[in-house]
């Protein structure tokens, strides 16, 4: 019997080891096929990142509207830097920067290129990066290289080109950084009151046949990528609309991301409500006194208090100094995130905007409030007066959050519905283009060919005219085709343009002939790149310039025929225009709105053939893409880093009246107040210059709520949130002494409880030191 069992138990012994391993195997061959369908499916590598560009928030010029009195004084709310990389797992890659600011800048672009060859090698290039801007006009100026667009911010200001720099290479790096397996989906649709046509004269002069296949003198259709990372989900979107940034007008002193940044602000909220991936902390924190970055986000406290009479202990705080660590001198802000997750980053990037304005009201003479005239945008002859108005008006704050608004929900509509994956290569191709002297073909007359040129660039009489966004100044007016004596005579002081010239410009009466004058240094670029990216079906077309409604569609069906020639694509490629990006070159019309010589076209640099100049490179950049041949580099552009002057006075010194200090308030919340939502509460504190320091990744401003339980006050709301708004201001023109004005909208959503301001700077002394502060309000209560 012994004999027998021991038997008995060895074969079961071996049945079961033998069943062991045979499970085993299984076990492991469907992890192995599991894994592998999981490789197969994850098609692309993605990463997405974002970084602070606000800049000076003090004295200097906004890039935009051109205009010498519009200086920054004081923050809307943040700038940000965004990045999307897209990589095939042993494949090219592709990396997009979307940028908080007026335009790209090609001086900006070779000095992120240097830092990103010294860090990553070659691994992103002037090829397969792309750098666009979503054409705010309430942001820092002095970053580009060509005097025509720094002449109103005194030169070149270091602080805004440095901002920009450091943001793009944080903001690429977080990305890089981030790269997972991940899904791509695109989806489209139209937005249909986000934008009107502001030159509707020039647009008729289209051949009415081409205009008819259209039904509207402007782009609509908003195309949009969601990011989906395989084990966290939604990442991140990045969409392009036409639509100016100029909801913001140029009496705005506030630093803004006008509707579109205020759109990816409203998303990227709606996204951490949603429970996507974020890398906000949802309550703030402190760091050596200073406050993190919170995301509006207020935690929900014990309310069984007495408020009012817990406030009332609660006096404002005098001015105190603050001390920073070494090495982390621009981290009151920062990314905090739970383990390695990423943060969500929705991007609102620009497209052909160049006849697209956000004031979709329409536009009125200020005067007698009639309609402008229909051809010049004028009043009683006098542009000045003509302005456009945007749904919120007269309220611009609330035209940018109307039309942000318009945008977030479309983009959250196709985010959500978005089903269509992208499938395909990574791939892109890139070239130098000299447009001063392009030689382009075109159609003839008698049904030929014909080579024209492209020009020097030179901008016309009606581009100082301005438009009805920012009309200009002087007896300038859109659609002159003529000029006038006065103004050829304070011209030819600069420079006479050549008969050549102005042959080749016209019917552009030359006002400034910037491709010809080079003193100190170049007026304005003769050499730009083009780029195209594709990811999948969707082809990029990076243009550093902003293109018209019907010059973009023109590029666009270009473009497509070429790519429909070959079996890869069909129908259903989307192809984006990104405007203002690597570079900046101003306008591209039509032929034939050229000839009607409005604000886009004298602004036209190169002459009456420059889109058919676009479009034929364009056309060769896309051959080559799709019969996998190399385009060579083209001429490089120059760099004028080191012949930049700048004229921008730096900040001498900062001081109090005596007997207060720095962060002292000067005009408190009124005593044992009580608000709610909806009304506007104001502190103001002695302050110092904002030039000292940028407060990148931080903050000037902070609502603070108490918590009740442990009696700690906790950050609710800073300098980058809608509602709250910083300004900063002098006495007197050339005082040392200053002011910061902290405004909190009480917003809907508030919860109860008790709040103070708080304000954060840093003051310079007469040595040259610098020294950090905070103050605080009295407390009040918010039910």
């Amino acid at each position: 019997m012994a004999s027998s069992s021991s038997s008995s138990y060895s074969s079961f012994m071996h049945f079961y080891k033998c069943f062991a391993r045979i499970w085993f195997g299984l076990l492991l061959a469907l992890l192995q096929n599991s894994e592998g369908r999981a490789a197969t499916g994850s098609q692309y590598l993605i990463g997405l990142g974002s970084y602070d560009i606000t800049g000076p928030a003090a004295d200097v010029n906004m890039m935009g509207y051109a205009m010498l009195s519009q200086i920054v004084s004081g923050v809307h709310f943040r700038l940000q830097a965004r990045t999307f990389i897209v990589a095939e797992p042993g494949g090219d890659r592709v990396a997009f920067v979307n940028l908080d600011a007026c335009m790209a800048s090609q001086l900006v672009t070779i000095e992120v290129l240097e830092r990103l060859k010294s860090r990553y090698g070659g691994i992103y290039n002037e090829r397969n990066l792309a750098i666009s801007g979503i054409h705010t006009h309430a942001g820092p100026g002095g970053y580009l290289q060509y005097v025509v667009y720094i002449v109103t911010s005194l030169g070149f200001v270091r602080q805004s080109f440095d901002a920009l720099v450091e943001g793009i290479e944080q903001s690429i790096i977080q990305a890089h950084e981030n790269l997972r397996p991940g899904s791509i989906f695109v989806n489209k649709g139209e937005i249909p009151d986000a934008g009107i046509n502001r030159s509707p004269s020039a647009y008729l002069n289209n051949p009415s046949a081409e205009r008819s296949q259209y039904k509207d003198n402007i782009d609509k259709e908003m195309t949009l990528l969601k990011f989906v990372d395989n084990e966290w989900g939604p990442v991140g979107s990045f969409n392009w609309f036409a639509t100016h940034g100029t909801s913001m007008s140029n009496t705005n002193s506030l630093i803004s991301g006008d509707n579109k940044g205020a759109a990816a602000r409203f998303m990227e909220d709606w996204a951490k409500r949603k429970g996507f991936p974020s890398g906000f902390d949802s309550i703030g924190s402190t760091q050596n006194g200073l406050p993190r970055r919170v995301s509006g986000i207020i935690p929900h406290l014990n309310e069984n208090y007495e408020l009012k009479k817990l406030a009332s202990l609660f006096k404002a705080s005098r001015g105190r100094k603050l001390t920073r660590t070494v090495g982390s001198p621009h981290r009151i802000r920062s990314v905090l995130r739970q383990g390695n997750m990423p943060k969500f980053v929705s991007a609102f990037c620009q497209s052909n905007c160049g006849d697209v304005s956000p004031n979709t009201l329409g536009t009125f003479c200020n005067d007698t409030g009639l309609p402008c005239d229909f051809n010049h945008s004028t009043c009683n002859g006098k542009n000045e007066l003509c302005y456009g108005h945007g749904p919120g008006y007269p309220d611009e704050f609330e035209s940018t959050r109307i039309i942000g608004d318009r945008q977030f929900r479309k983009a959250t509509e196709l985010f959500s519905s978005a089903s269509e994956r992208v499938t395909g290569k990574v791939e892109y191709r890139h070239t130098y283009l000299d447009l001063s002297n392009l030689k382009v073909m075109i159609p003839s007359s008698g049904g030929g060919q014909e080579v024209v040129k492209t020009c020097p660039a030179a901008m016309g009489f009606a581009f100082a005219a301005g438009t009805t966004d920012g009309p200009g100044a002087f007896d300038f007016k859109q659609g002159d085709d003529k000029g006038n004596p006065f103004w050829r005579l304070v011209r030819n002081v600069l420079r006479t343009p050549s008969k050549e010239q102005v042959a080749c410009q016209q019917p552009k009466p030359i006002l400034l002939d910037t491709g010809e004058m080079k003193t100190p240094y170049d007026w304005a670029p003769s050499i730009l790149p083009i780029q195209i990216i594709r990811i999948g079906q969707v082809v990029i077309l990076s243009v550093p310039s902003e293109f018209t409604t019907m010059a973009g569609r023109r590029l666009r069906s270009a473009v497509k025929e070429v790519l429909t020639k070959n079996g890869e694509f069909n129908d259903n490629v989307h192809i984006i225009i990104a405007g203002l990006t690597n570079s900046y070159s101003q306008y591209v019309t039509t032929f034939e709105e050229y000839q009607i010589q409005r604000y886009e076209g004298a602004s036209t640099l190169y002459g009456p053939h420059t889109l058919s100049a676009y479009i034929q490179e364009f056309q060769k950049l896309t051959t080559a893409l799709i019969s996998s041949q190399s385009v060579p580099s083209g001429p490089q552009p120059p760099n004028l880093l080191d012949q930049q002057i700048s004229l921008l006075t730096p900040v001498v010194t900062d001081s109090t009246p005596i007997g207060t200090k720095f962060g002292d308030v000067s005009v408190d919340v009124p005593h044992n107040s009580t608000f709610r939502p909806g009304k506007t509460v104001t502190a103001t504190f002695w302050s110092a210059c904002p030039r000292n320091d940028l407060m990148t990744e931080g903050t000037f401003a902070l609502v603070e709520m108490l918590h009740q339980e442990s009696n700690v006050w906790v950050p609710a709301y800073d300098d980058d949130d809608w509602c709250l708004r910083f300004t900063w201001w002098r006495p007197a023109k050339l005082s040392a002494q200053s002011h910061a004005t902290l405004e909190w909208r009480i917003p809907e959503s508030v919860t109860s409880g008790v709040y103070r301001l708080r304000h954060f700077g840093a003051s310079k002394s007469l040595f040259g030191s610098i020294r950090h502060f905070t103050g605080a309000s009295s407390a009040f209560v918010v039910l």
